[in-house]
């Protein structure tokens, strides 16, 4: 995967870059994260700009949430039954439930970047639960300042090293999303003891 990404920026520079963003906010499995790594490498040897870099990635991500929020607002209970369909994208997308029900608005925040995999899905909840627009726009744009500003700096940071943190950074990713499905399952098992307690009581 590191190396497909090193390739699709070579070749194809800052445009790929936005398109990759722009469909990896809609749940499309493309290697966005990694070809920010690589731009942000090419970035400081000079063959690409950095600002364009970081605009093409911000404005791709930005584009890609409100795109994921209005079309599920949009389409209603034909995206749930779309994301039911396959079993992954259902226990996806009850992650990402949970999640928003669990950090709100913040979700939409964190989902940008602490648990990337999460993200398209919150995008998804936000629009069928019709949750305030603007204040998803808001905790998306400080999300995404933060996403891309992260995996460009680091790639930008150390890119005589950016295929072996293409790597890395795909395991942490992953190493990420299992972590919080872990959390979100222990604070939901709390929460039902802690109900049976009560009712008992």
């Amino acid at each position: 995967m590191s190396d497909l990404a090193l390739a699709l920026i070579a070749d194809y520079g800052v445009p790929i870059l936005f398109c990759v963003t722009f469909l990896s906010c809609l749940a499309l499995p493309v290697p966005s994260s990694l070809l920010m790594l690589a731009s942000g490498g090419f970035a400081q040897t000079g063959d690409l700009s950095l600002m364009a870099v970081m605009i093409a990635a911000f404005s791709g991500a930005v584009l890609g949430d409100n795109s994921g929020y209005w079309l599920a607002r949009g389409m209603g209970t034909r995206l749930s039954d779309w994301l039911a369909a396959r079993p992954k994208r259902a226990a996806m997308h009850r992650k990402g439930q949970a999640f928003m029900n669990r950090w709100g608005g913040s979700s939409v925040f964190f989902s940008c970047w602490l648990v990337a995999p999460l993200g398209p899905y919150i995008n998804y909840v936000s629009g069928l639960t019709q949750f305030s627009w603007l204040r998803f726009a808001l905790w998306g744009i400080a999300g995404e300042i933060v996403w891309v500003s992260l995996y460009v700096g680091l790639g930008y940071s150390f890119a005589d090293r950016v295929a072996e943190l293409t790597s890395l950074m795909g395991n942490v990713s992953g190493l990420i999303l299992a972590l919080a499905a872990v959390t979100l399952l222990g604070l939901w098992l709390l929460r039902a003891r802690h109900k049976a307690v009560m009712a008992t009581d």
